[in-house]
């Protein structure tokens, strides 16, 4: 007996909608190329935290400008060998970047980066005086 092709629309259905929920929970869902981050506001500083397992620093490139900070990692395939048959290659990913705009201006002689054990720690002081408000008068 044939199964009704809805039923497994349906079921399909299911599966992705629950591949959501869980990407949803766990932080969010992974936009392709993307760099997955923590942005952590503390008193004093911005620190952005940026998962690039497999890269050296010679293949990351930061730059900030206008407020935003700029992350790209560009990292080569490792040379095929003639003898090697792949039964999954999902590491083919060869670029990866991430625009993180910045909610206040920050000393950007001070701005600081580290990376270890494939995890990027760049700290972004803020400016002196960065907390001054400005009282507006309601007419």
């Amino acid at each position: 007996m044939r199964r009704n092709p809805f039923e497994e629309i349906e079921e399909m259905l299911d599966r992705v909608s629950e591949q959501v929920e869980g990407g949803m929970t766990g932080g969010g869902l992974q936009v392709p190329g993307s760099v997955p981050v923590d942005v952590a506001d503390r008193a004093e500083e911005y620190v952005v935290t940026a998962d690039l397992p497999g890269y050296d620093t010679d293949d990351v490139e930061l730059t900030l400008a206008e407020g935003t900070l700029r992350l790209e990692a560009e990292r080569t395939d490792e040379i095929e060998q003639a003898s090697e048959r792949y039964l999954r290659r999902e590491r083919t990913r060869k670029s990866v970047n991430r625009r993180i705009r910045l909610p206040e201006p920050v000393e950007e002689e001070s701005v600081s980066a580290s990376y270890e054990n494939g995890v990027l720690t760049v700290r972004l002081p803020k400016l002196e005086g960065g907390d001054d408000t400005k009282a507006i008068d309601i007419e």
